[in-house]
C-alpha cells in the first residue's frame, strides 16, 4: 500500500469525511486518518456527530416523541391504547442500529471514492524539504503518523485537521459517564432516571433533557445566565421557555453552582438559585452541557509549529489555511459556531481551494437547531443583535395558531419571525419556533444567500394547507398585510 498521499484528512467526522471525499472528487490521492472505535474496537467513521451527537439524538428524540404522542395525544385522534411502556433497552439499541447505518454508509462512500482509510490517531511527525515528498515550493509536505493497531508514517502534500471538538467539564468534575454524564454518557443511560439535572442549556442537554422528560424523569435545568438561550432572539426564546415550562422542564435562570459530589447512588448540587438562597439537589444523574472545548490532543501540532489560538483551538485564516503552508483546519477545531454543517462546508471548501477553485462558506448564512418540541431554528442576526448594532428594521412575526396544517397535526405552538432591513427590504435574521422549525429554516438560508426580501418571499406561492404557508405569512407580516391572521 502507498504511503505517500495528495491529501491526508485527520479525523473522520463530518469536516473530515466530506473533505476526503471532495478531494478525491477533484482527482486527488486522498488518506483519511480517525480513532474513532465502534463496540467492536472497529471503526466508527463520523465523528462525535455520527457516534456521540447529531445522529444518536435524533434517534432518541424519535423514540421519545411516539411514546409521548401514546400517552398524551393519540387519544386526541380517537385511538386508544392502554399500558403504553418502554423498553428503554431496545430503544437504545435502534439508536445503536441508526449511529452504525451512518458508520456503515460513510465507509461505503470511502470505497466508492477511493479513499485510503487508517484506523488510528493522526499526529505531525515533521515537515518534509521541498523535493523529498515530490512536490516544489516551500515544503514537500509533512509526515503523518497513524497510531493504531500497527503504527506507520504517511506522507501528504496537503494536510487537512479536522479533529472536532469535546465536550468541557466543570473545574473539579471529570466525567465518570455512570452519574456525572457528557453528551456521550448521557446517550448511554440504560434506565429512565427518577430525577435528572442539566448545568447549562446546551443544544446536547436540552435535548437529552427532553427525551428523558418525556419518558418519566423529573428534570431540572440549571443555567448560570439570567437568560434562557442566550444566542436565540429574545421573543423566540421566551416562547420556547413557555413551552418547555408547560410541559413539565423546569428551568433554573441565574444560578451559581457550588459543590457537586457523585457517589454510587447518585450526584449532590449545590447551588446558589437567583434568589440567593442555598438549595442542595440530590439527583440520579447530571448531564453537564456548558459547551466544547477544540480537540488537538495526540496530534503534536509543536512538531511543526501549527499554531494554536487562544482558546486552543487551531489558528485559521478566512479561508481555513494555517500558518503552515500546505496545511489547514476545518469544523469544531477553528473558529466559529460548532456545528457539523458548518464544518462540511468549510471541508468541502478547503478540497476545493486545494484544487485551485474558489470555495464558498457564508457563516452569515449558518443555520442554527435546536431539535427539542417546540424546534427553535434560525439564520442570520436577532432583533437584539440588530438593535446593538444601531441597524433599522422592521419585524414580522405568524403563530403557527393560525397555521391550517398545524392546526391538523395539532401542533400550534410557536411561530415564524422575520427581520428585514427598514430601507431596503433584505432579510436580516429569520428564527423559528414550532413544528418541524429543522425543516422550514431551509427556505430562508436560500433566501439569504441570495440576499432576497422578505417581499420576495411573500410573492412566493407556498403549498396549502403547509407549515411553510407560516413562513410566507411571516415575510408579509413585515409589511403589516397577513392574510390569515
Amino acid at each position: 500500500m502507498s504511503k505517500q498521499f495528495d491529501v491526508i484528512v485527520i479525523g473522520g467526522g463530518p469536516g473530515g469525511y466530506v473533505a476526503a471525499i471532495r478531494a478525491a472528487q477533484l482527482g486527488f490521492n486522498v488518506a483519511c486518518i480517525d480513532e474513532w472505535k465502534n463496540e467492536k474496537g472497529g471503526p466508527a467513521l463520523g465523528g462525535t456527530c455520527t457516534n456521540v451527537g447529531c445522529i444518536p439524538s435524533k434517534a432518541l428524540l424519535q423514540s421519545s416523541e411516539h411514546f409521548d404522542q401514546a400517552n398524551h395525544h393519540f387519544a386526541d385522534h380517537g385511538i386508544e391504547v392502554k399500558g403504553v411502556r418502554m423498553d428503554v433497552a431496545k430503544m437504545i439499541a435502534r439508536k445503536d442500529s441508526v449511529v452504525k447505518q451512518n458508520n456503515d454508509g460513510i465507509q461505503y462512500l470511502f470505497k466508492k471514492n477511493k479513499i485510503t482509510f487508517f484506523h488510528g490517531r493522526g499526529s505531525f511527525v515533521k515537515a518534509v524539504p521541498a523535493g523529498e515528498g515530490g512536490t516544489s515550493g516551500s515544503t514537500g509536505g509533512y509526515e503523518i503518523q497513524v497510531a493504531g493497531k500497527d503504527t506507520e508514517v504517511l506522507t501528504g502534500k496537503q494536510i487537512i485537521v479536522a479533529t472536532g471538538s469535546n465536550a468541557r467539564a466543570l473545574p473539579g468534575v471529570p466525567f465518570d459517564e455512570v452519574n456525572v454524564l457528557s453528551n456521550d454518557g448521557a446517550l448511554r443511560v440504560g434506565a429512565v432516571p427518577e430525577k435528572l439535572a442539566l448545568i447549562g442549556s446546551g443544544v446536547i442537554g436540552l435535548e437529552m433533557g427532553s427525551v428523558w422528560r418525556r419518558l418519566g424523569s423529573d428534570v431540572v435545568v440549571l443555567e448560570g445566565l439570567p437568560t434562557f438561550l442566550g444566542a436565540v432572539d429574545e421573543q423566540i426564546a421566551k416562547e420556547a421557555k413557555k413551552a418547555f415550562d408547560k410541559q413539565g422542564l423546569k428551568i433554573e435562570l441565574g444560578v451559581k453552582v457550588g459543590e457537586i459530589k457523585a457517589g454510587k447512588k447518585g450526584v449532590n448540587v449545590a447551588y446558589t438559585n437567583a434568589k440567593g438562597e442555598a438549595v442542595s439537589l440530590d439527583v440520579d444523574k447530571l448531564i453537564v452541557s456548558i459547551g466544547r472545548v477544540p480537540n488537538t490532543i495526540g496530534l503534536n501540532p509543536e512538531a511543526v509549529g501549527l499554531q494554536l489560538d487562544e482558546r486552543g483551538a487551531i489558528a485559521v485564516d478566512g479561508d481555513c489555511k494555517t500558518n503552515l503552508p500546505g496545511v489547514w483546519a476545518v469544523g469544531d477545531v477553528v473558529r466559529g459556531p460548532m456545528l457539523a454543517h458548518k464544518a462540511e462546508e468549510e471541508g468541502v471548501a478547503v478540497a476545493e481551494r486545494i484544487a485551485g477553485q474558489h470555495g464558498h462558506v457564508n457563516f452569515n448564512t449558518v443555520p442554527w437547531v435546536i431539535y427539542t418540541n417546540p424546534e427553535i431554528a434560525w439564520v442570520g442576526r436577532t432583533e437584539q443583535q440588530l438593535k446593538a448594532d444601531g441597524v433599522k428594521y422592521k419585524a414580522g412575526t405568524f403563530p403557527f395558531l393560525a397555521n391550517g396544517r398545524a392546526r391538523a397535526l395539532g401542533d400550534t405552538t410557536g411561530m415564524v419571525k422575520f427581520l428585514a432591513d427598514a430601507t431596503t427590504d433584505e432579510i436580516l435574521g429569520v428564527h423559528i419556533v414550532g413544528p418541524m422549525a429543522s425543516e422550514l429554516i431551509a427556505e430562508a438560508v436560500v433566501a439569504m444567500e441570495f440576499k432576497a426580501s422578505a417581499e420576495d418571499i411573500a410573492r412566493i406561492c407556498h403549498a396549502h394547507p403547509s407549515l411553510s404557508e407560516a413562513t410566507k405569512e411571516a415575510a408579509l407580516a413585515v409589511d403589516k398585510r397577513t392574510l390569515n391572521f
